[in-house]
């Protein structure tokens, strides 16, 4: 995703540093016409934009730090990491503890490798209006369409209500097509039976289909999307509000992790739900 958003905002003539821990991710974006940078440090040292596109708020503890020190007086850091309510907070109070002149916007984004690719992301944008507005060409460069809320942490919480519809949709899907094949239906009769009715579902008919190609590479892998699904549970959890279902598809999920399945898309889950079939 994050070399994705790089290439997109070159694409748009914006100047872009980059950083990556493995630096092979970096690297490739040279061609591009990034400027790969050393350490933290240096990527952000001239930047007006710090964004940062990282798994876990773990990652941004061990390299925000670093680069907040060498940010530019009043810079902005657009946090667009899906890291849960928790790790928001985390990433807010970090920013007022270090830097309380740098503005702070949390903006993760909905859409996978494709969108991301195509510049047809949804950006769940909050923070300070004046904020918000002067990053609008990054915005307009990465995404079709950018919510706004002016309290930061807003968009993460939207994520994940986001989240938790689109693991109901995967699972479901993936269920679907498992009770299809043990019945000896035709998942082409399946999509096109749903394609014609008020079930209709563009996403969810899109990983039928890779399902039916057994293709299972990953669009959104599922040991991310099983890492948001646990940060949705565990905001619901702080909210003291039971997702049953939800938890049932975590639960599921995480044995398709133990099983391997993680790097496939989120529909492998689907494998897990048919191993001896696919053994």
């Amino acid at each position: 995703m994050g070399s994705a958003f790089a290439r997109r905002l070159l694409g748009a003539g914006l100047q872009v540093s980059v950083w990556d821990p493995s630096g092979a991710g970096a690297a490739r974006l040279a061609s591009a016409g990034a400027r790969v940078a050393a350490t933290p440090e240096d990527a952000v040292r001239d930047a007006g934009v710090m964004l940062t596109m990282v798994p876990t708020i773990a990652s941004i503890e061990e390299t925000v730090p670093r680069a907040l020190a060498a940010l530019p007086q009043s810079a902005t850091w657009l946090q667009m990491s899906t890291i849960g309510l928790e790790g928001t907070d985390r990433a807010i109070a970090l920013a007022k503890a270090q830097r309380p002149d740098v503005v702070f916007v949390d903006a993760p984004v909905s859409g996978s490798r494709a969108p991301a690719e195509e510049g047809k992301l949804l950006i769940l944008a909050s923070g300070p209006a004046a904020a918000l507005d002067a990053l609008a060409p990054i915005f307009s460069a990465l995404g079709q369409k950018t919510m706004r809320w002016e309290r930061a942490g807003s968009g993460s919480r939207m994520k994940l209500v986001l989240n938790t519809w689109l693991a109901v949709l995967g699972e479901g899907i993936a269920e679907t097509a498992a009770l299809a094949q043990s019945l000896d239906v035709s998942l082409n009769d399946v999509s096109t039976c749903i394609g014609s009715t008020a079930l209709d579902a563009p996403w969810a008919l899109s990983k039928l289909d890779k399902i039916e190609r057994d293709a299972f590479d990953p669009d959104f892998a599922l040991a991310l999307a099983a890492k948001d699904l646990h940060l949705a549970l565990d905001a619901a959890k702080e909210a003291n509000r039971r997702l049953p279902m939800a938890q049932s598809i975590a639960t599921q999920w995480d044995g398709a992790l133990q099983a391997g399945l993680g790097n496939r898309d989120v529909v492998g889950a689907y494998l897990a739900l048919t191993a001896d079939n696919h053994n």
